[in-house]
């Protein structure tokens, strides 16, 4: 009984520490940024300016969400004594990792038909062909993963549920922001175009870009982009799977 008043402790908890205010302020910038293309039109070509932010309104919630549960969730089984009794047992370390990456991914798929539905809403054409659909549930996925996984790696560095949120958010806003979700990179400074280049953020919009929308086009190709998820992915999982069993120290 004692274990269940534990567990449900730490899911209110987590409730608590969800992005949910860091998304509420994304919005108001989303509205603003709305406002200001009104003024300025972003060179997005044949592509309606809501439609070229779709993707990059997916990718940012499925950033969010990933990071904000993969290293939290850790946090939290290591004070449960969860992650001790793992590490005890043979089960390879990156094994371990994976297992929490594709839990985040699976999480981050219901985002996938939230923002359909309200890209709908909003008149955004979306490519509802069912193989695109399914190529853009495979973006979410390697995207969620290596996020998730990200998450992972400053669980394993940090010792408090404070330090992760805060962490957390101090480091999705420059990835969002280094990246083609909201404008595109001929737009960008050439620092900016360099970091966006080396952000495998770019690369996950650019693949739901060039899926999900009926008209949308990908820079780099739906082959390329998901290379460069599936490598990130497997570089982050090898750092991690080093660095999981300094949780317990």
């Amino acid at each position: 009984m004692e274990e269940i008043k534990v567990w449900l402790t730490a899911i209110d908890h987590i409730q608590v520490t969800s992005p949910f205010e860091v998304e509420n302020a994304m919005l108001f910038f989303y509205s603003q940024v709305l406002k200001l293309t009104e003024i300025t039109k972003p060179p997005t070509g044949d592509l309606p300016y809501l439609d070229f932010m779709a993707a990059g309104i997916l990718a940012q919630s499925v950033l969010f969400v990933a990071i904000f549960t993969g290293g939290m969730t850790l946090i939290w089984e290591r004070d449960l004594g969860v992650v001790h009794k793992l590490l005890a047992s043979p089960t390879p370390r990156v094994a371990m990792v994976l297992g929490k990456s594709l839990a985040c991914g699976v999480r981050c798929l219901s985002q996938v038909f939230v923002i359909y539905a309200l890209a709908l809403v909003l008149g955004v054409k979306l490519n509802l062909h069912p193989l695109a659909f399914l190529q853009v549930l495979l973006v979410v996925m390697l995207g969620a993963g290596w996020n998730g996984t990200f998450s992972l790696i400053i669980g394993c560095l940090v010792k408090t549920r404070e330090r992760m949120t805060g962490i957390g958010q101090l480091l999705t806003m420059p990835l969002f922001f280094a990246s083609n979700a909201i404008y595109p990179i001929s737009m960008m400074p050439d620092w900016l175009k360099f970091l966006s280049r080396i952000n495998p953020l770019t690369y996950e919009v650019d693949a739901l870009r060039g899926t999900m929308l009926a008209n949308g086009t990908s820079i780099y190709g739906f082959g390329w982009n998901c290379a460069i998820l599936l490598l990130t992915l497997i570089g982050l999982t090898l750092i991690c799977g080093r660095l999981y069993p300094r949780v317990t120290m």
